[in-house]
């Protein structure tokens, strides 16, 4: 009940300010000042948070606000109105002078009447709302709200990645590296209890010895590619497509210096070319990075099959790696192809 009081009186002081508003945008200095008034009363009443416009904004606010604080007005005036005949049609009643039946047809359209009228006035209360936030701008404390929304959003994501990301390194240790360890051991073991064997078995540890290590050199290239600091974006990104099992096509400006923003796109290109070689089924990859002004914007696409899964494991992962330098990520797969992955990575 204090809510919708509150909404009518906003919406009231709103039908009071309609026509001075009018008037005042022809002057520049005036509209100004009467914004300022028009924000606390949506502040108060409406609870809505507006920013502080330009001259040029609120003379534009201001004209919108005419019509809709001349509806609100007329809305709850005829909610007054409604409102006035209550204690009429009780009087009359305690007075006689209405029927049994004649109440329950009215109170029946009363109640239709005030069905309607609390709906006009949350719908007028809406509008203007509506209005503020698009000719005003949001209010600091709600972009500061959403902005901390985001950031522990991405602090989750982060967590989560950080935590898959050990995952898989377990994973490749155990079913990789130290599988081939325990081959190694045995073929040296079996070497020195069988001395006639010695240089055949010493000859297949050498090679296991040599896998081992290729095997520990890719998970350390996944963890972090030293091309990466060693020779820059381009040069690591040339080394991800030259180990693609299809061909990719590359186009990236090199780069001076490496910046978190890079280390993104790298991870980005190279877990996006992997999920196309694994499922897409394509016959080519194209990958674009350019920087235009302060942001970095990358396209990874294939000619494969489509049909990719935006909140998969692998596209939420990047997602979140991308979101958390407040960039921007999507993917459109239809099915039949083609799949594109886009991001937009500011690095002012």
């Amino acid at each position: 009940m204090g809510r919708w009081v509150r909404t009518v009186v906003g919406l009231l002081l709103g039908f009071g300010t309609a026509l001075p508003g009018l008037v005042a945008a022809a002057s520049p200095r005036a509209a100004t000042r009467m914004v300022v008034l028009e924000r606390r009363r949506l502040a108060r009443f409406l609870g809505v948070e507006s920013g502080e416009p330009g001259p040029g904004r609120a003379a534009r606010y201001l004209l919108v606000h005419a019509a809709v604080g001349l509806l609100g007005g007329f809305v709850v005036v005829w909610l007054c109105y409604g409102l006035y005949y209550v204690p009429v049609v009780a009087y009359r009643l305690l007075s006689g002078e209405v029927d049994p039946l004649e109440l329950v047809w009215t109170g029946f359209v009363g109640l239709v009447l005030l069905y309607i009228e609390s709906q006009g006035i949350a719908g007028v209360a809406r509008l203007d709302a509506a209005a503020a936030r698009r000719l005003l701008g949001r209010g600091e404390a709600e972009v500061l709200r959403e902005r901390v929304g985001e950031l522990a959003a991405s602090r989750a994501g982060i967590v989560a990645a950080v935590d898959a990301e050990r995952r898989r390194i377990e994973r490749d240790l155990h079913d990789g590296v130290q599988q081939r360890l325990v081959a190694l051991g045995m073929l040296l073991g079996r070497a020195r209890r069988h001395p006639e064997r010695a240089d055949e078995l010493v000859a297949q540890a050498h090679e296991e010895a040599r896998e081992v290590l290729d095997d520990l050199r890719a998970v350390a290239w996944r963890v972090f590619p030293a091309a990466l600091d060693a020779l820059g974006l381009a040069e690591a990104l040339a080394t991800v497509a030259d180990r693609s099992a299809i061909p990719v096509e590359l186009s990236c400006p090199p780069t001076a210096t490496i910046t978190p923003v890079e280390t993104a796109v790298y991870f980005l290109v190279s877990e996006a070319v992997t999920n196309a070689v694994k499922h897409s089924g394509a016959t080519m990859i194209k990958v674009d990075v350019t920087r235009e002004d302060d942001v970095v914007r990358v396209l990874v696409e294939d000619d494969g099959i489509g049909g990719a899964d935006p909140a998969g494991g692998g596209l939420s992962g990047l997602s979140r790696r991308v979101l958390a330098l407040d960039g921007t990520f999507g993917v459109t797969s239809p099915e039949g192809g083609p799949t594109a992955v886009v991001a937009a990575i500011p690095c002012a």
